[in-house]
């Protein structure tokens, strides 16, 4: 039996270079070319390891799937609702502003601009952000259970909201909106959790307490 051979790269620097490439110019702006100049490799490795752009694409979602888990841990360990919502956004204004980054979202301007056979991206990155959602949406529910929102507050909207306005934010950063602008559009969007409270703490927004950040393509695992 002949054995294939053994892959002659990281596979996970590899990746991190590919998520960033996808990051910065979309996928059907992250030419073959752009990739596996930035990958270190020639097309038959790309795709003897992933298949496809599109798989490696799939490959680069989990990637930064899995760094960006730990980062959830932290946000819905909040203590409140209003925590994690607090933890949520400050967190996007200070990953989408990072130099260490692309600006923006991945999973949003990912998807931008993509045309005929690539049809399926939008969809793919929007499975990923509903993965959040349904996550914040389920914390939610537990905070209403244990009384910490309100009897008619709506876990699914909030959740929803927080997920639309997270997406907004990746939009303005992408746009060239600064740090400030972006921690601005959080502190106004946490007032929606603010009505909601079974009882309000009245405590403010406050931007000095750093939440971790979410990823940077090139950070180690």
């Amino acid at each position: 039996m002949v054995m294939g051979r053994p892959r002659s790269f990281d596979t996970d620097k590899a990746l991190d270079e590919a998520m960033e490439v996808f990051w910065r110019h979309g996928y059907d702006g992250a030419s073959l070319a752009m990739l596996t100049k930035a990958m270190g490799i020639k097309p038959p490795s790309l795709y003897a390891a992933f298949g496809s752009k599109e798989g490696l694409l799939k490959a680069a979602l989990d990637r930064y799937a899995q760094k960006r888990s730990a980062h959830m841990r932290y946000v819905l360990a909040g203590p409140t609702a209003r925590d994690v919502a607090e933890r949520f956004l400050s967190s996007i204004a200070e990953s989408h502003t990072d130099p260490a980054n692309p600006p923006g979202c991945l999973l949003v301007q990912g998807g931008l601009a993509c045309g005929a056979g690539s049809e399926n991206i939008p969809f793919e990155l929007a499975a990923r952000r509903a993965q959040t959602e349904t996550e914040l949406r389920e914390r939610f529910v537990q905070a209403k259970q244990d009384g910490d929102l309100a009897a008619d507050a709506d876990p699914a909207a909030l959740a929803r909201f927080l997920s639309t306005v997270a997406s907004g934010m990746g939009v303005l950063a992408s746009s060239g909106a600064d740090r400030d602008a972006l921690r601005e559009v959080a502190r106004v969007s946490l007032s929606a959790f603010t009505t909601c409270h079974a009882s309000v703490s009245g405590r403010p927004y406050d931007e000095r307490r750093a939440p971790a950040p979410i990823v940077s393509p090139r950070e180690s695992s």
